[in-house]
């Protein structure tokens, strides 16, 4: 099963910008399709963004669009989340993910997560 382990996160202020970065280790990582997901204070977990394994194909929740840019770098392991714009309500913790299949199926495994906070 492959390992995930989020970067990246910290405090912003509203209109800043972060990059968060997944490494992934073991597992099949090349062939996985990766996602971001996000939870906040009293919220339930939300999808954010999602990439197929060779990054031809990309999703993003309504919310995100033409804010958040997902990306991978298959020869690092590593799946990346730039967010621009950033608002108050992205406050989060933000968990990278694999699929065990395409974008939007079960997921294989999730990392610790790494917290966003965006200040007014």
């Amino acid at each position: 099963q492959v390992q995930l382990v989020e970067s990246g996160g910290g405090l912003v202020q509203a209109g800043g910008s972060l990059r968060l970065s997944c490494a992934a280790s073991g597992g099949t990582f090349r062939r996985s399709a990766m996602g971001w997901f996000r939870q906040a204070p009293g919220k339930e977990r939300e999808f954010v963004s999602g990439i197929s394994w060779s990054g031809s194909f990309t999703e993003y929740e309504d919310s995100v669009k033409g804010r958040f840019t997902i990306s991978r770098d298959n020869a690092k392991n590593t799946v990346y989340l730039q967010m621009n714009n950033l608002k108050p309500e992205d406050t989060a913790v933000y968990y990278c993910a694999a699929y065990e299949g395409q974008v939007s199926g079960s997921l294989d495994a999730v990392g610790q997560g790494t917290l966003v906070t965006v200040s007014s």
